[in-house]
């Protein structure tokens, strides 16, 4: 049963390494008997369906695009009309605490919060600290961060910072339980290919013609799963086929934790929420960074995997069909290379990071440091307090 009077507000942008961590969270939250809802911008209306929340909100959002006076001017009204919606939609719901997940469609709410005296959560899911969470830092009441380093907390921010981890979902959890099983030499070699919606595209042109060129004996074993975008679903498949590879290409896999859970090598970007899974599933991955990322955070996520040998990090200006070609056939053929990386990417996996999420949310509003119940009641705070 729901706790009268107890109910917390997510803020995340409508992409996945935002709205996966908030996924998890509502999911723990849930089970603890709180109401949860949802605060995204308008790129976030498509998660509406099936996220684990009582009510999805929209609040208008801008991310800055440009130093020109132009769109400084644009990005500030947008943000301005934002916070005044926030500040309605906070004074009407009125949540215990806020969490935010990054980026500008969390500057609105968390503004709101602090203006309302609302309690609130930064969580932060790469090793760098975002832009807009650099920027909103300051005024939450605390801070999650995902790995043991996280560049630009400085040391005042990093005295209300705790170590979480990256939340991942109950179907990520699940999938962690099947045991890694490297390929035997015979048997088939399953790769599975992702990048995210800025990421595939790159895939689909390189990784079809990389395994071709594998020798016939290990393509022969291959079973390729390929995220590609929508329009580059048709060549990719014909790419596969032209190299006599078996495969499956979609634009969406709804059970990806299961296809990584049933790989033995993984391809994909080093977005937060892929390092954060393939940790707690425990698989060996080649990671490609996007490269021009904002403070190059792909980057850090996928060098704190490869330092632990859970993974190998090749940017991108060095990954090509050849390259590709060789790394996997040097794996294929170095079964315990691959069961060692395995292991070391699970010693990295934080399973328990959604409880340890909420563990903290709960400490801001069930008046331990003596802010929580005044939010809680009155919400009557002047502005700026």
């Amino acid at each position: 049963m729901t706790e009268i009077g107890r109910s917390v507000l997510l803020a995340a942008g409508g992409t996945g390494g935002h709205l996966f961590p908030a996924f998890a969270l509502a999911e723990e939250l849930g089970r603890r008997g709180l109401a949860v809802d949802l605060v995204t911008d308008m790129r976030g209306d498509r998660y509406g369906t099936g996220f684990p929340a009582r009510r999805v909100y929209q609040v208008p959002s801008a991310t800055l695009k440009g130093r020109s006076p132009a769109a400084l001017a644009r990005t500030t009204v947008v943000l301005s009309r934002g916070v005044i919606a926030a500040w309605r939609l906070l004074r009407r719901i009125r949540p215990a605490a806020l969490v935010g997940f990054g980026g500008y469609p969390t500057f609105p709410p968390l503004i709101a919060a602090r203006m309302l005296g609302i309690p609130s959560v930064l969580h932060e899911q790469n090793a760098v600290l975002g832009r807009a969470n650099k920027m909103l830092a300051k005024r939450a009441s605390a801070i999650a961060t995902s790995f043991e380093r996280t560049r630009y907390l400085s040391p005042a921010l990093a005295a209300k910072a705790r170590l979480t981890g990256n939340p991942v979902r109950d179907a990520v959890i699940a999938a962690a339980e099947r045991p890694y099983a490297a390929p035997d030499g015979k048997g088939p070699i399953r790769l599975v290919v992702f990048g995210g919606s800025q990421g595939a595209r790159f895939f689909s042109d390189l990784v079809p013609p990389g395994l071709a060129m594998l020798p016939a004996e290990i393509r022969s074993r291959l079973f390729v799963t390929l995220q590609a975008r929508e329009e580059d679903v048709g060549r990719a498949r014909i790419a596969l086929a032209g190299g006599d590879i078996e495969g499956d290409v979609a634009s969406f896999f709804k059970n990806l934790p299961a296809l990584i859970a049933e790989s033995h090598i993984v391809i994909a970007r080093a977005g937060a929420s892929t390092v954060a899974e393939l940790a707690v599933i425990g698989r060996p991955s080649i990671l490609v960074p996007l490269p021009h990322s904002l403070d190059n955070d792909q980057l850090e996520n996928a060098t704190n995997l490869a330092e632990s040998g859970g993974s190998w990090c090749i940017e991108q200006k060095d990954f090509s069909p050849a390259r590709l070609a060789r790394e996997i056939e040097r794996l294929a053929g170095d079964p315990a290379t691959l069961a060692n990386a395995a292991r070391a990417a699970k010693s990295q996996g934080r399973a328990d990071a959604v409880r340890r999420l909420a563990d903290l949310v709960e400490e801001q509003f069930r008046g331990r440091d003596g802010r929580g119940a005044r939010a809680v009641e009155g919400h009557e705070l002047a502005p700026g307090t």
